[in-house]
């Protein structure tokens, strides 16, 4: 693997192609990120036309892992939370190219969105992962708390049900006092 280099992404037609590949490809393997199997390319595109006009407004960071020129993996820091939610943030869409899984890359953009998280002065994230297939025992890893289980929540891109499982992770400590100024 070349030098893996992590990077705000914003939007351009790489950007959009590499995104659309990345999110096409894991839920072909299964990956329960909210959509069905199989994904067409006009329903990738629209996902995250949307997603990088959310960052753009600084609504979310959208972070990506390069290997040379090729996109490997993508985890979006979504920051837009109601009024009273202004010290949490949600991780989503983490997504690791098949051929790149086991590598690291997943924890190095955990990281690099938790660091981002507390530069926005966020002390809480949240994420939720499917019990069937998905990633709790990496979340686990990364000092994820388990929060609870909803039963039947989604499909799974093949088609069968699973539960979701709610995880949390406090990344810093701040006061309410910190929060609102």
């Amino acid at each position: 693997m070349a030098q893996l280099t992590i990077k705000d992404l914003e939007d351009s037609p790489q950007v959009r192609t590499a995104l659309a590949e990345i999110l096409i490809e894991v839920v072909a393997a299964g990956a329960s990120v909210h959509f069905m199997h199989p994904l067409k390319q006009e329903d990738a595109d629209a996902f995250w036309d949307s997603a990088l006009a959310a960052a753009a407004r600084g609504e979310r960071i959208i972070l990506g892992a390069w290997d040379g020129s090729l996109l490997v993996g993508t985890v979006t820091l979504q920051l837009h939370c109601p009024p009273n939610q202004p010290h949490r943030g949600e991780i989503a869409k983490m997504m690791t190219r098949l051929s790149h899984r086991g590598r690291g890359i997943g924890t190095v953009l955990l990281r690099a969105a938790e660091d981002l998280a507390v530069r926005h002065r966020r002390n809480l994230l949240v994420l939720d992962t499917a019990r069937d297939g998905g990633a709790s025992a990496f979340y686990e890893r990364q000092g994820y708390r388990l929060a609870g289980e909803i039963p039947d929540y989604a499909l799974r891109p093949h088609g069968a049900l699973t539960a979701t499982m709610i995880y949390w992770k406090r990344i810093a400590e701040t006061s309410p006092e910190k929060v609102k100024s």
